[in-house]
């Protein structure tokens, strides 16, 4: 699960199943999973030239092709389209930046065609009624190496870095190629839509503090999941944190006003909000309202929220 908006406000260069280079290092394939929530699909990068290549979230398959979607009994088609992209060249590393539907579940299918390790993003624990019982995460992911943060991975002419970015969930990373300073932020930043921060698991709090991490970097240019690459990545970050920080605002304001319930401030806050993304914007509030309890400016009494 990523951001939230239309998936046809950028008309994307290239069609599901196509490779598109970006840079000497950097190519992407764009997988057939468009939807509100992915916009124009998950994109799966590919990172070096050489003898060998990594790549960084395989993305769907199956069940996985976009969230809340029924079943897609092509779900190989993107697997295929990958291994198409990378012919002649051997997979030395399967990286995810983290277990949503629509990252990870490609990666064991990959890893069996190509002998490839899975590394990068710890798993999550999931359980039937525990925090992270969510059916946007990936239940079946299994890393053979999980990358700690500034932990590295290297191949024929790229080092990736591994950077931990929690918030969007708790396992974010996002990969920095050393070699020319771009990121790969997955859905941590992205250029067409904020990042849906889903509690228990999403985390406002760790996602603002991750946030101010990649703006203290020096990174030329950001490759996300969805949408197109961020060229000017720190302009973008401060209005992301000014863009939350609004949000926060306005959410004080729905309190004073004696505004209590979530779906209310919502129906306030997101004029002309598509109705399918309704609930991803009640969760954004909740994990605003947490973060705020947490800093002693709210309360909750019996799931009525108000100033403390």
């Amino acid at each position: 699960m990523v951001g939230m908006s239309d998936e046809n406000a950028w008309p994307d260069t290239i069609r599901a199943g196509e490779c598109e280079q970006h840079e000497p290092l950097v190519r992407r394939v764009l997988a057939p999973n468009p939807s509100p929530y992915t916009f124009t699909g998950t994109q799966t990068w590919i990172v070096g030239s050489g003898a060998d290549v990594a790549v960084i979230d395989p993305g769907p398959t199956g069940s996985g092709m976009s969230i809340g979607d029924p079943p897609d009994a092509n779900g190989q088609g993107h697997v295929d389209a990958i291994l198409r992209a990378v012919e002649g060249q051997r997979v030395a590393a399967i990286l995810c930046t983290h277990t949503h539907r629509d990252h990870s579940p490609a990666a064991a299918p990959l890893s069996k065609a190509t002998g490839a390790p899975i590394v990068g993003c710890a798993p999550l624990a999931l359980s039937d009624d525990g925090p992270r019982a969510d059916s946007a995460f990936d239940p079946d992911y299994a890393p053979d190496r999980v990358l700690a943060d500034g932990e590295r991975i290297a191949g024929d002419g790229w080092t990736l870095e591994a950077v931990s970015t929690p918030g969007h969930t708790s396992n974010h990373l996002c990969f920095a190629l050393v070699e020319t300073g771009a990121l790969f932020t997955g859905d941590h930043v992205m250029a067409w839509s904020t990042s849906v921060v889903s509690p228990p698991d999403g985390d406002m709090s760790a996602y603002m503090a991750s946030l101010s991490k990649l703006y203290e970097r020096d990174d030329r240019v950001y490759y996300p999941a969805h949408g197109p690459a961020v060229t000017k990545p720190r302009q973008l970050v401060r209005g992301m944190l000014g863009h939350r920080k609004q949000r926060e605002r306005q959410i004080l304001r729905e309190l004073e006003k004696g505004t209590a319930a979530i779906p209310v401030m919502v129906s306030h806050m997101y004029k002309g909000l598509d109705p399918r993304l309704t609930g991803a914007a009640g969760r954004s509030v909740l994990a605003h309202l947490l973060d705020l309890k947490s800093r002693g400016l709210v309360r909750v009494r019996d799931e009525a929220w108000e100033l403390a």
